[in-house]
C-alpha cells in the first residue's frame, strides 16, 4: 500500500495536507465563466437513477476554520478559500438510503475574465484528505492558477468527510514481516486483527468505501460546482482515482493530469509488490549522498558503510527495541518498524528530503548505542502519525479503501512464499513489500476493478526511478490511453513530482497544458 510517507507525504513537502493524480486536454475551447453549466442542470442518468437531489443540492459555503488548533483551516480562510459539505449516499445503488458527507473546499479564480473552470486535486494516499491541495497547487501553477478555481476534497471516510475510525494501535503503512516466520506471524495476528476491528466497529460501511464510489461523489460534487466538466490532478493513488472518474464519465472531464500513475490492471492491496529493485536503488543513491556527508550525519563515509550502519541498527531493533524522543513523545521501535521508516522516507530524492532521512537515521543510530535522543517536531509528527493511535482514522481509511476494491489472496502462506523468493536478493526490502495485509481477512469487494475502455487525453508526469510506483506502470497506462502524453523525469527516485521536486521542465510543461489544454505534440522527457 501507498504509505503517508509517499504519496500523501511527498505533497505535504510543498504544502499539500498529506502525499502524494486530472482532465483530457479536448481541442474545445476553455470553458469560461459564462459558459459554465447552473446547478440545477442536472444529467438524466442520474435524475433517472434517484440521485437528482444530491446533484441538484446547492453548497453552503462558509468559513474554514474549525476550532483553535485548524491550522489547514486557518490557511484556507487566509487565502480567501471557503468550505461546504456536499451530502452524498451511502450506497448509490440506494440513493433513499443512509447519507453522508463530503467536505470540499473552493479557492475562486481571480482572473475571472480568462476562467477556465474547476481543478479538483487529490494528494493520493489512499485515504489522504485533500482539503487544503489548493494552497500549495496555486503557487506552482503560477497565472495559470488564478484561473481556477482550485478545488480540495477530502474523500469519503477522510478528513472532515463522515469519519471513519476502527480503533487501530498505529497509523497507515506496511511493517517489515523481519527475517523469521516468527516475525511474519506476528504481522499475520496483527493484519487478522485490523480486518476484525474495522468489521466490528464499522461493518455495514466498509463496503461502500471504494475508489469507485469517491468518484461517483467527484462527479456529484462537479454537478454541485455548476460545472458540466471538471479538471483533475491526482498523485500517486489520486491517479487510480482519476482513471476511475474518466472511465465511469467519460464525458465529463476536461483537463486531466495524473502523476506517478498507477496502472488499473495491476492495481491490488498489494500496490508496492515487485517495487524492490527501484528502493533498492532509491536507498543506494540516498547512501551515495549520505555517504558524502559523513561529517554531518556520521553513519558512514561509502555506501557500503552507510548501509552497514542501519543493518546495525535494524539488528539492534531486533534485540531489544529502541527508544527515541523524550516525554511526553517516547517511541519505541522495533524490527518490524525501522524498516517501514527507512522506507517510508526513500520516496523523494531532493536534497531537503535526503537531508531529513539521514537525520532521522543518525537519531536511530544513536538510539542502538543506547544514547538518548532529542526529536525535532516534524520527525515526532511524522513518528506519531505512523506508530501511534494518532494515525488510526488515516489508517483505517486506507486500509478499507484497498480492500474494498479489489480481493487479496487469502492464504497467509502466499505472502510468506513470496517473502522468501524475495528476500535472497532484497533482505531489507521483500520482507515488507511482499507482506500480508488485512485485505486477507477482508470481505470481498461488491464490484468490480476499474478498467480502461475509454481513451482519454491526459497528460502522465512520471519519474524513471519512483520507488513507489514503478516506471512502468506509468507507461502502462500511457499505452492504454493512446490519445494521453507521457512527461518523464529521467534519472530521478522520485514519488510525485510536479511542485514537489522543484523540476521546472516538468512544472512548466503540466502549467502549459493545463492553461492552454493542448497536450505536448509528443512524449516528451525532462532531465533531472
Amino acid at each position: 500500500m501507498i504509505t503517508p510517507g509517499t504519496a500523501v507525504r511527498r505533497a505535504s513537502a510543498v504544502g499539500l495536507v498529506l502525499a502524494a493524480g486530472l482532465t483530457t486536454g479536448l481541442a474545445t475551447p476553455p470553458t469560461t465563466a459564462a459558459a459554465a453549466a447552473t446547478p440545477t442542470a442536472v444529467d438524466a442518468a442520474p435524475a433517472a437513477a434517484g440521485l437528482g437531489r444530491y446533484y441538484q443540492q446547492r453548497p453552503h459555503w462558509h468559513r474554514c476554520t474549525q476550532g483553535a488548533d485548524d491550522e489547514t483551516g486557518r490557511a484556507l480562510d487566509a487565502a480567501g478559500a471557503r468550505c461546504a459539505d456536499v451530502t452524498v449516499p451511502l450506497d448509490y445503488g440506494r440513493p433513499h438510503g443512509r447519507t453522508i458527507t463530503v467536505a470540499i473546499s473552493r479557492m475562486k479564480a481571480t482572473d475571472t475574465r480568462h476562467r477556465i473552470g474547476s481543478l479538483l486535486i487529490n494528494p493520493g494516499g489512499p485515504g489522504g484528505p485533500g482539503l487544503g491541495t489548493g494552497l500549495a497547487v496555486r503557487p506552482v501553477m503560477k497565472e495559470t492558477g488564478a484561473r481556477y478555481d482550485l478545488i480540495g476534497m477530502d474523500p469519503r471516510f477522510t478528513g472532515r468527510s463522515t469519519p471513519l475510525d476502527c480503533g487501530l494501535s498505529s497509523g497507515p503503512g506496511l511493517l517489515s514481516a523481519g527475517p523469521d516466520r516468527a516475525g511474519f506471524d506476528r504481522q499475520t495476528a496483527r493484519a487478522r486483527n485490523v480486518a476484525e476491528r474495522c468489521r466490528a466497529t464499522n461493518g455495514p460501511l466498509l463496503p461502500h468505501i471504494t475508489t469507485r464510489n469517491t468518484a461517483r461523489d467527484i462527479d456529484v460534487v462537479r454537478s454541485v460546482l455548476g460545472e458540466r466538466k471538471i479538471s483533475y490532478l491526482g498523485f500517486s493513488y489520486g491517479t487510480y482515482l482519476g482513471t476511475a472518474y474518466t472511465q465511469m464519465f467519460p464525458d465529463r472531464h476536461d483537463r486531466v493530469v495524473l502523476d506517478s500513475a498507477l496502472d488499473p490492471d495491476r492495481y491490488n492491496p498489494r500496490l508496492l509488490k515487485g517495487a524492490d529493485a527501484e528502493n533498492e536503488k532509491a536507498y543506494d543513491d540516498w547512501a551515495d549522498w549520505t555517504a558524502a556527508r559523513h561529517d554531518t550525519y556520521g553513519l558512514g563515509r561509502t555506501r557500503e558503510q552507510v548501509r552497514a550502519t542501519l543493518d546495525a541498527v535494524i539488528a539492534a531493533s531486533a534485540r531489544e527495541p529502541l527508544t527515541l524522543g523524550t516525554a511526553p513523545d517516547v517511541f519505541r521501535l522495533d524490527n518490524s518498524q525501522v524498516p517501514a521508516l527507512l522506507f517510508t522516507e526513500l520516496a523523494d530524492d531532493t536534497d531537503p528530503a535526503r537531508a531529513s532521512l539521514a537525520e532521522h537515521m543518525s537519531l536511530l543510530a544513536r538510539a542502538a548505542e543506547g544514547h538518548p535522543t532529542t526529536l525535532p517536531p516534524a520527525f515526532t509528527g511524522l513518528l506519531r502519525s505512523v506508530f501511534t493511535p494518532a494515525g488510526s482514522s488515516v489508517a483505517s481509511a486506507q486500509t478499507a479503501i484497498l480492500c474494498g476494491d479489489v480481493a487479496a489472496p487469502r492464504d497467509p502462506e502466499t505472502y510468506w512464499r513470496d517473502i522468501e523468493r524475495g528476500r535472497a536478493a532484497h533482505p531489507l526490502f521483500a520482507p515488507l513489500t511482499e507482506s500480508i495485509t488485512p485485505c486477507a481477512f477482508w470481505d470481498r469487494p461488491r464490484e468490480a476493478p476499474v478498467r480502461v475502455r475509454h481513451d482519454t487525453r491526459a497528460l502522465i508526469v512520471a519519474s524513471t526511478g519512483d520507488p513507489r510506483v514503478p516506471y512502468t506502470n506509468s507507461v502502462a497506462l500511457h499505452d492504454r490511453l493512446p490519445s494521453s502524453r507521457l512527461l518523464t523525469l529521467e534519472g530521478a527516485n522520485q514519488h510525485v513530482n510536479y511542485g514537489v521536486h522543484g523540476n521546472a521542465c516538468i512544472d512548466s510543461t503540466v502549467n502549459s497544458y493545463l492553461a492552454t489544454g493542448r497536450l505536448p505534440a509528443r512524449d516528451r522527457t525532462c532531465a533531472k
